[in-house]
């Protein structure tokens, strides 16, 4: 996520607390918090993708996903 899409959310964050936000302004704010979190949540999978365990006799295992 760039910067100017953060700088965005917080404007509209601060005049949703001032004054209120129109129907369109109310929208784009919605959408840009869903992409933010799905950039939070994309970073956070790449990197546990890249977690490794170490075994003890020294090998290095994948994290594997865990089962329900």
């Amino acid at each position: 996520m760039n910067q100017e899409k953060i700088k965005r959310i917080n404007e509209l964050y601060h005049k949703s607390k001032q004054e209120g936000l129109t129907d369109a302004e109310k929208a784009e704010q919605q959408q840009l918090r869903t992409e933010y979190r799905m950039s939070i949540i994309n970073n956070l999978s790449a990197n546990l993708d890249n977690v490794r365990i170490k075994n003890p006799d020294g090998s290095l295992s994948n994290l594997e996903p865990k089962r329900h």
